[in-house]
């Protein structure tokens, strides 16, 4: 009975995302188009979520290259570490670390900021005054997200290199033009592309959740906790999905 109902309100909110993003579509497209809240949007995510992905980078970068030395270097393939970790960070674990980080900082703060609005009827009184609230605060801030995101990933790509360089270093001297080549020799457009492309969905996904979970929050200022939280755990769980998928299609189109 449980797993049925369990089921049923599955299918259900899956429904009603695929309708909240429909709408989004549908209203992306139709004038007033608020540039200016998009811009403020989008120095808000990018600027507010910098820091903790340029330091999360820098770890992944330092570390991965610390953990892989031992066991390249039992096989005498030291030399191939820059090569092997810059592949490894720009193809994978930078765009999907990136994201779910991303998705506990923004996710979690667009679905508490307009879940907050929705129950203390912000949202409300700007339908009363003749504002479009979902073109003002949800088209923005999915259109920022989607666009911020990939900027994200580059940066956290960039800094998580240059934490491996550091890491090479730690036991041995490489200076930063040779480090640089050994990383871009190996590179491929089929390396960066698909890493770049998924990241936009990534965006997409992480905002379309937050948006729909704060905009559809109810239960008073209990429901805006539970909104940032599944808006967390729905978006993560999204972005293993479509990490998933884009490694099938990547695959099928002769990118890997």
């Amino acid at each position: 009975m449980n797993s049925g109902i369990s089921i049923k309100n599955f299918l259900t909110e899956s429904g009603e995302i695929s309708r909240f993003t429909a709408r989004f579509f549908k209203e992306v497209f139709k004038p007033r188009y608020e540039f200016r809240e998009l811009l403020r949007q989008c120095y808000v995510i990018g600027y507010n979520s910098f820091p903790l992905v340029a330091v999360t980078g820098f770890i992944m970068g330092l570390v991965l290259t610390i953990q892989s030395r031992p066991t390249l270097a039992e096989f005498g393939a030291a030399s191939w570490l820059p090569a092997m970790v810059s592949v490894s960070i720009i193809r994978e674990i930078g765009p999907v670390i990136t994201a779910l980080i991303c998705a506990g900082k923004i996710g979690s703060s667009i679905g508490a900021e307009l879940g907050s609005m929705k129950v203390t009827e912000q949202i409300d009184s700007m339908e009363v005054s003749g504002t479009n609230p979902f073109k003002y605060l949800v088209v923005t801030r999915i259109m920022a997200t989607t666009l911020m995101l990939p900027i994200l990933v580059v940066v956290s790509d960039a800094i998580g290199l240059f934490g491996s360089f550091l890491g090479v270093n730690i036991k041995s001297v490489t200076s930063l033009s040779l480090f640089i080549n050994q990383v871009f020799e190996k590179l491929t457009f089929g390396d960066i592309f698909p890493s770049v492309i998924k990241s936009f969905f990534f965006g997409f996904a992480i905002a379309i959740i937050g948006c729909y979970k704060g905009y559809n929050s109810k239960k008073g200022t209990e429901g805006v906790g539970e909104s940032a939280n599944s808006a967390v755990v729905v978006s993560s769980l999204l972005i293993f999905i479509i990490d998933l998928i884009a490694v099938q299609v990547a695959d099928l189109f002769g990118l890997t």
